[in-house]
């Protein structure tokens, strides 16, 4: 069993390690080995958590069993990966759900105007910019921003329902979240468990093995962390000489 390890943020910068791990796995992985992914994600940018779970994709392509276990919260982005596994596990109070869309934009217009300030914007193309921060929004530009987070949201849906067909997708895709318990009466996950649980039950008919990716070091970043090490070793010891002498 090949554990993986994807804790994402609002950009999911984690997708190019999650991308480097796969890519190892698939030569090497074997009819009867399984991945188990431990997942920590609240969401955030579509196009970046879309590459994640197309990454998970790769996966069950090759036919390899894969396990996604959410111990504190997989929503929204987070659950757009998960829902690509073969079986989904869940803490008794992790938060799952949250198949929505959602975006904020300040506008600063009134202020602007309200202190002599002009802003122009010179566009080609109807709607290259629907709403600006310091443009005058229109009910037209609102309406074409709108229509497209809907198209968002048709596509989060269609993709969930696809990888997990038990789903009632309409019921649970209204923007909000379960905790544990009822997230498994509503087919969002398949049983409650933590990951630690999960990789105990496997230790005696397993090999577990972790994958991480870490990226090469040129002999520059290494000298330069190399030194880097040798000031914080040399601060500490002066600074725990001093605390000694004190309180001699």
């Amino acid at each position: 069993m090949f554990v993986l390890d994807f804790d994402g943020d609002m950009q999911a910068s984690q997708v190019e390690q999650l991308r480097e791990e796969v890519s190892a796995i698939l030569p090497v992985a074997g009819d009867a080995d399984e991945v188990l992914l431990r997942l920590e994600s609240g969401g955030g940018a579509v196009h970046g958590y879309g590459l994640a779970a197309s990454q998970l994709v790769r996966l069950k392509d090759a036919g390899i069993k894969l396990t996604v276990s959410v111990d504190k919260v997989a929503a929204s982005g987070g659950y757009m990966m998960a829902c690509v596994a073969d079986q989904i596990i869940a803490a008794p109070f992790a938060i799952l759900g949250s198949i929505g869309v959602v975006a904020q934009i300040p506008n600063f217009h009134k202020l602007l105007k309200k202190n002599d300030i002009d802003f122009e914007m010179h566009t080609a193309g109807e709607y290259k910019r629907t709403l600006t921060f310091f443009g005058e929004n229109t009910d037209k530009a609102r309406e074409k921003f709108q229509a497209d987070i809907d198209d968002i949201h048709v596509l989060f849906k269609e993709f969930v329902a696809t990888n997990r067909p038990v789903l009632a997708i309409d019921e649970v895709s209204t923007g909000e979240y379960w905790f544990g318990q009822r997230a498994l009466e509503k087919n969002l996950a398949d049983r409650l468990c933590t990951s630690d649980g999960f990789l105990l039950e496997h230790l005696e008919g397993s090999d577990l093995i972790e994958v991480r990716f870490r990226a090469k070091r040129n002999w520059q970043e290494r000298l330069g962390m190399a030194a880097e090490t040798a000031v914080e070793r040399g601060f500490r010891r002066l600074l725990k000489s001093e605390q000694d002498q004190r309180y001699l």
